[in-house]
């Protein structure tokens, strides 16, 4: 059995190297077309590669995909954190949990992974061809034929795994048309706000939990947001990221967020201000930080809501008041744009889970054609779910059943 895995990223390599596992006299090609293998497993985790999450119960893993929960769900019982940390085990790999529940090799390099699959796709004997772009797939009476740029010979394979990973046009799909299957455009996800001149952005490097609403939508999370020099991040903005992706790229990166600062009732806020006019009379507001947060947002928030640096409890008037509680509690910022989250780049849409049979990863209309990773439309938040997706699918596809 010959067969072709198209791209060498995650999804790729991954199914790639446990192919023989299955299929123990395969011939496993790998076909990359650009120079570089394992490009976002090098960059993820600033370097240190968050190969996944420490949450293997099927029912709540699947809770972290805003496309393809429903699908990954009953994929997760074959194939979950647990398997890929047994995986990479096996092969000398350590890992190690981190506070937040993101899972890194104990080396805190990437290198570590990608030097694990290298030597595993040699051990394997996948033959790997870099700068070997495929044009076209087309459908035989059995497999397929490949057709590569550059190169009038087209090459025969018995079975083919699509692994291109996610992709920023719809041209970039274009190799499948002969097979016309149906592909969800791609828009962005995880993406940071940008709010250019805003004078927030003055705080850079200030973090802290903060509940953010997009107004005109149902977009709503809680979490830690991070302001930086052009704009908002965090765990909190780039969780609106992935599940209003589309929404948002319906508003063309213009809108408006709405955060509250604290976590607290208005009327409950309001009479705690009023009790402190009361009884800290004498006392400057700018020094009675009742909010814990940073004394830096602290101080803007209070500048922002009117209220001077040299102003007292006692001469604390009704607008200024309302002005605090409105700017602690419905803070607006317009957003104008995004910035993708560092190199991680990530994509909602790809090819249709419709189209795809969940107990093979196979096409229901082509059983020889196998699709992996972010090439289908599956994303996941941050925090090592995007990579397990990408496991858990592609050992499925490697069975090539």
């Amino acid at each position: 059995m010959k067969v072709a895995v198209i791209g060498g990223g995650a999804g790729g390599f991954f199914s790639a190297i446990n192919i023989r596992t299955h299929h123990p006299q395969a011939q496993i090609f790998l076909f990359e077309k650009t120079t570089k293998l394992l490009s976002k497993v090098a960059v993820s985790g600033g370097g240190r590669c968050n190969v996944t999450h420490d949450c293997s119960k099927p029912s709540e893993l699947s809770k972290s995909y805003p496309r393809g929960s429903k699908f990954l769900k009953s994929l997760f019982y074959g194939f979950n954190p647990t398997h890929m940390w047994a995986w990479l085990e096996e092969r000398g790999v350590q890992l190690k949990i981190e506070s937040d529940g993101r899972i890194f090799p104990v080396t805190d390099s990437s290198q570590t992974i990608i030097d694990c699959f290298l030597k595993e796709a040699h051990r394997n004997k996948v033959q790997i061809q870099t700068q070997t772009e495929i044009i076209a797939i087309t459908p035989q009476e059995n497999g397929f034929l490949l057709e590569f740029k550059n190169n009038p010979k087209k090459v025969h394979f018995d079975k083919v795994i699509v692994a291109i990973g996610g992709q920023t046009k719809m041209e970039n799909f274009s190799f499948l048309s002969k097979l016309e299957l149906s592909i969800e455009s791609p828009v962005p996800s995880l993406f940071t706000f940008n709010m250019p001149k805003n004078p927030i952005t003055e705080l850079m490097g200030v973090s802290t939990k903060a509940s953010v609403r997009i107004r005109d939508s149902k977009l709503h999370e809680k979490g830690a947001l991070l302001i930086t020099h052009w704009g908002m991040s965090g765990p909190v903005i780039l969780r609106l990221s992935a599940w209003g992706a589309r929404t948002l790229a319906e508003k063309k990166y213009q809108f408006e967020a709405e955060i509250a600062w604290i976590e607290i009732k208005e009327d409950v806020l309001r009479e705690q201000i009023i009790t402190l006019k009361n009884q800290k009379g004498a006392s400057l507001i700018a020094n009675t930080n009742f909010t814990e947060l940073p004394k830096r947002l602290w101080n803007f928030l209070l500048a922002k809501a009117g209220i001077a640096e040299n102003q007292k409890w006692a001469d604390a008037k009704k607008q200024e008041i309302n002005a605090l509680v409105n700017v602690l509690l419905y803070d607006n910022y317009a957003v104008n744009g995004k910035t993708t989250f560092k190199e991680e780049f990530v994509t909602c849409g790809g090819v249709s889970l419709s189209e795809i049979d969940a107990q093979t990863m196979s096409s229901k209309r082509y059983p020889d054609l196998y699709f992996t990773g972010e090439v289908l439309d599956i994303d996941g938040i941050t925090g090592g779910f995007n990579f397990q997706a990408a496991w858990t699918t592609a050992w499925i596809a490697s069975q090539l059943q």
